[in-house]
């Protein structure tokens, strides 16, 4: 029997992997004007996004406990290994909770062979990972490998990018006031990357042109061996900005393949419309 991959839904993949690559998916919760949703199940991105534009501040929420606790129990009772891929424990609380649930679970049934892994990664940085797991699970890679894959990439992945508002990070808690006071002025657009699955503000460029210049420049200092590797970009409801660092993406660096997906719901609730990140891997698995 493969092994099980589970996911939860801030990996903004598009909901038709889960069920063509047999992923389990675990959705994080989205609250907009007033009601609760189901991030990639029940709603879609654009709905947030037109929401923000329209004055709403969505709010969202970890993983339900009782979906982990279905889920863990079902698998145990059928004797599935898995692994569950998680969303950067900085930025949610659904690691930690998927954690102790699975502590319950064993008490029950203490020879479940389930591993937690925190990649410490949002987005489709996070989505690579997931996306290549079910990749080697497919292909009935055993649980070991599998997992050596996941850590690799979550280890060696570089998560750059850029916002239109950094007031809607700030909002959420998720970068400081004093960072997105500073985001606003004169056209500067701030540029911010993942460290141990926390968000970070690196650079202020003004003008949008030269922020995709610089990220793409960035992407040239840390990472290598671009025409070996397949790379992620991910929107907030802005396909013009895409299709511009897309081709800036293609002509320098002619990468392998590009993986294209919006910024889902319960990220984007907190990056707001606008925001283009990139992720690719700074060393590639040997």
């Amino acid at each position: 029997m493969p092994v099980k991959i589970l996911a939860d839904s801030a990996c903004d993949l598009p909901k038709e992997f889960y069920t063509e690559h047999n992923v389990t998916l675990f959705p994080l919760k989205v609250q907009v004007q007033g009601q609760e949703y189901e991030d990639v199940k029940t709603i879609d991105p654009k709905t947030v996004y037109d929401a923000i534009r329209s004055g709403d501040v969505p709010k969202t929420s970890q993983v339900s406990p009782l979906l982990f606790e279905e889920v863990f129990t079902r698998m145990a009772e059928n004797s599935e290994d898995g692994i569950y891929i998680a969303f950067s424990s900085e930025l949610s609380g659904t690691y930690q909770t998927s954690v102790m649930i699975l502590d319950q679970v064993k008490e029950k049934y203490p020879n479940f062979n389930l591993t937690i892994v925190d990649t410490k990664c949002a987005s489709l940085g996070f989505g690579l990972v997931v996306k290549e797991a079910a990749r080697l699970a497919a292909e009935n890679s055993s649980k070991e490998e599998i997992i050596k894959d996941v850590l690799f990439r979550s280890q060696h992945m570089e998560q750059v990018f850029t916002v239109e508002d950094l007031d809607y990070l700030a909002k959420g808690g998720r970068v400081s006031k004093a960072s997105a006071f500073l985001g606003g002025l004169l056209n500067i657009k701030p540029i911010l990357n993942v460290e141990d699955g926390k968000l970070v503000p690196i650079e202020k460029i003004r003008g949008k042109k030269k922020v995709y210049r610089r990220l793409v420049e960035i992407m040239k200092e840390r990472g290598s061996d671009f025409k070996d590797q397949v790379i992620g970009i991910s929107h907030a409801d802005t396909p013009e900005n895409l299709s511009e660092v897309k081709a800036l993406i293609e002509e320098e660096l002619q990468p392998r393949e590009i993986c294209i997906t919006n910024i889902g719901s319960a990220v984007g609730a907190h990056t707001g419309p606008g925001a283009i990140a990139i992720f690719f891997l700074n060393k590639l698995p040997s």
